[in-house]
């Protein structure tokens, strides 16, 4: 039989929370608030790519990338959003690769961008050679990292949204081995590429307080390659930018439409209406986030990875320990979720807070404070669930609410008509 995933709030990790209105609240509140800095962040990588490849303004392409942004996703919807995918996946993989090669051959070959970047000291570090050694010159720091852009991604709701489109049970083996490739690649080109990153020590922006612009430093390696490969990298990070932006606006949008204001605010809102609302508000998500590029740009504030920081620290901080832990577990409580999204949402905003006021933040890096809150949001789950009462669940029939469960309902009737042929056959 086809494996077609029930309706989001008949799905264990999302049981919790579609079990209790407040929660919904919540959870719809977190996810519009903090996708906006992430949104922002891929605003501000992209603008200033644009900018160093055709020499615009970044306010001019920050702008001209959140109209873009919208007239995507309005005109096209979730469907151009999928449809894409595949191609804008063959894009990035050709490209990463295309770049990785382009930036050692331009420093000299492998072994001389490795004998040059073995002779830059580290500050504060007396190891010889440190950005050369398999961890670097600051494995604590390192660990925060890949714990926040490899363990966060499974709490993201735009990243989980994505299983409700599976249609068959076979669909799910190829994505796993299609995606696990697709990660190695692209995260691994990319991690590869960052530590060659030093080399341009002397290329790159720097504020009036001589402190780098760290968000400088791949546009400043990607200008020192041919004119082709810069056209690739602008393609290549065109289809990621705008898959990852379609993704984030309509999950911010159609959340705050069906869990805040349809029920809430406004009572038995019909689709079109529901649909005239999801629209509305992503245009203002786009709004905001491109304001938010804006300010940080000329101010300087934080970095691109910081406001991915906070956003993946307080998003995955509130939603994957009860996602991970009601996958496989009954016994998921409403009281361990509500302390999950404290843990994510608090310890975020109150570092955050510290740190753009002026103030000393809890924790220096908004990377590692996004890192800590995945961390306790595995830990308080289960052990807040093993006091308090457990939440029923009970996994619905499929319904014909959307053209996947028609899709759904004919793949039953068709296999119970091929059923009575071979029967009708047998017997005869």
């Amino acid at each position: 039989m086809g494996f077609r995933p029930a309706h989001p709030r008949d799905h264990p990790p999302a049981a919790g929370v579609h079990h209790s209105r407040a929660l919904r609240i919540a959870a719809a509140a977190i996810i519009f608030v903090f996708l906006i800095p992430y949104t922002a962040s891929v605003y501000n990588g992209l603008s200033r790519l644009f900018g160093m490849a055709f020499a615009l303004p970044y306010d001019v392409c920050v702008i001209g990338m959140a109209v873009v942004t919208c007239i995507y996703v309005v005109l096209g919807g979730y469907m151009a959003t999928v449809m894409n995918d595949f191609i804008q996946g063959i894009v990035m993989l050709l490209g990463i690769i295309a770049v990785i090669v382009a930036v050692i051959v331009n420093n000299g070959g492998f072994s001389e961008a490795i004998i040059t970047l073995s002779q830059i000291p580290a500050e504060g570090s007396a190891m010889q050679g440190p950005f050369v050694s398999f961890f670097g010159p600051d494995l604590f720091n390192l660990l925060g990292v890949v714990i926040l852009t490899s363990l966060g991604t499974w709490g993201l709701p735009q990243m989980v949204q994505k299983f409700y489109a599976i249609k068959t049970g076979p669909a799910i083996k190829q994505g796993a081995i299609i995606s696990t490739i697709f990660a190695f690649v692209v995260a691994g080109g990319s991690y590869f590429l960052g530590g060659f990153g030093r080399l341009y020590e002397g290329q790159i922006e720097y504020a009036a307080n001589g402190t780098p612009i760290y968000d400088s430093i791949i546009p400043t390696m990607l200008s020192t390659l041919p004119d082709v490969l810069i056209g690739l990298v602008i393609v290549l990070v065109l289809s990621a930018s705008m898959s990852t932006l379609s993704s984030l606006v309509l999950t911010s949008s159609s959340t705050l439409t069906i869990d805040f204001i349809n029920g809430n605010i406004i009572k038995n809102m019909s689709e079109k209406k529901q649909l005239v609302w999801m629209r509305g508000l992503l245009v203002v998500f786009i709004a905001i986030s491109a304001l938010i590029a804006l300010f940080q740009y000329h101010s300087s504030v934080v970095f691109i990875a910081q406001l991915m920081g906070y956003s993946w620290g307080a998003l995955a901080g509130s939603f994957l320990g009860p996602f991970l832990w009601g996958l496989y577990s009954g016994r998921i409580s409403k009281a361990s979720v509500w302390c999950s999204f404290a843990v994510g949402v608090g310890l975020t905003a109150v570092n955050m807070g510290l740190a753009l006021s002026g103030g000393v933040p809890l924790i220096a890096s908004p990377i590692n404070c996004g890192a800590l809150c995945m961390i306790i949001s595995l830990v308080i789950v289960p052990v807040v669930s093993l006091f308090t009462p457990a939440v029923p669940f009970q996994i619905k029939p499929p319904t014909t609410e959307g053209a996947i469960d028609r899709e759904y309902d004919r793949e039953l009737a068709q296999e119970e008509l091929e059923s009575a042929t071979a029967s009708a056959a047998a017997d005869v």
